[in-house]
């Protein structure tokens, strides 16, 4: 599922309408499992593949425990730090997995308007209920 935190530029209108067709996607086939996970996965990415002019940056994001929240849903704090030197917008995929490794949820979080050299927080939150033991990878981060 894809997720835009807070108010910020959009990385462009194709990539504000992908984002939209992906959160639809997941949503509609959330109950689908292991296809759901799939499908919306492979959305996510041709979202991120739409940002212009962006920097990966893997190594400038955290992840929290997962932790299931009231309703049943799965939620991951995600820290990202803006090294460029101007402030930018970062968006992460992170992808939930089970213990055997296998893909149960992808949501892309953006952290809009992260000033030059600071750090801030969003939340990554599952389309659906995850059962069992969960994990968060961050599969890619773009900073633009």
């Amino acid at each position: 599922m894809l997720r835009r935190g807070g108010d910020g530029d959009a990385p462009s209108d194709a990539g504000s309408a992908a984002a939209g067709r992906a959160a639809s996607a997941a949503s509609s086939l959330a109950s689908e499992g292991a296809d759901a996970a799939a499908s919306a996965s492979a959305e996510a990415g041709r979202w991120l593949e739409g940002i212009r002019k962006g920097a990966d940056v893997e190594a400038d994001v955290r992840l929290g425990e997962p932790r299931t929240e009231t309703g049943g849903r799965t939620a991951v704090e995600v820290t990202v730090r803006n090294t460029a030197d101007s402030t930018k917008s970062l968006a992460v995929r992170v992808n939930l997995t089970g213990a055997d490794g296998g893909l149960l949820d992808t949501v892309v979080v953006t952290v809009p308007d992260v000033p030059a050299g600071e750090s801030a927080r969003a939340t990554a939150r599952s389309s659906h209920d995850l059962s069992g033991e969960v994990r968060a990878v961050v599969a890619r981060a773009v900073r633009h």
